[in-house]
């Protein structure tokens, strides 16, 4: 039976990388939902009620329509490329990769808890906190897009390095927005 797929391997890569894109666009696009839906709280009524209560409904719609389904196909469709090509599990890289998938699920999960509590009207990440864990995205998705290009031509060293330089170049910049923000 695994034999007569092989020939749909590439059609199972295409799914991947198009879910992928898609399951990223929207964490990355919940996130900003989450920060301005932690920010719209500390305005005054009724503007306060309106934007709290949309931002409930654009998390919502947005959590259903694209990030789960998103996850579940990109997850299906890597676990069918791995199941048509098995050797894939003893590469190194390709271990480096799925432990990074699983951190990405783990971040997944705990924005779903995120937008329960906003939900549910519990403010317990700041917006500032908030663009930081947004960030956390960006950099699973560089770690998992540099393994799978680079494969067994990456130094771990020098990719954990550079890794560690992007995430501060970010945290730099995210505090640079802030302050600048906060002259505004």
């Amino acid at each position: 039976m695994i034999e007569t797929l092989q020939p749909y391997y590439p059609y199972f890569l295409s799914v991947h990388i198009v879910f992928v894109i898609s399951w990223m666009a929207g964490l990355f696009y919940i996130l900003s939902l989450f920060i301005y839906h932690t920010e719209a709280n500390e305005k005054l009524e009724p503007e306060k009620s309106i934007l709290l209560n949309q931002f409930v409904k654009m998390e919502t719609t947005l959590w259903k329509i694209i990030c789960a389904p998103a996850m579940v196909i990109t997850v299906l469709a890597g676990a069918s490329m791995l199941t048509l090509r098995p050797g894939l599990l003893q590469a190194d890289w390709m271990q480096v990769k799925l432990g990074f998938v699983f951190g990405l699920l783990i971040y997944h999960f705990i924005c779903r808890n995120i937008a329960k509590k906003l939900k549910s009207g519990q403010f317990t990440l700041t917006s500032f906190q908030l663009r930081l864990w947004r960030e956390l995205a960006t950099i699973f998705m560089i770690a998992i897009v540099f393994v799978v290009i680079l494969k067994s031509a990456v130094n771990w060293v020098y990719g954990l390095i550079g890794i560690m330089g992007v995430a501060m170049a970010i945290m730099i910049a995210v505090k640079l927005y802030k302050n600048y923000r906060l002259r505004k």
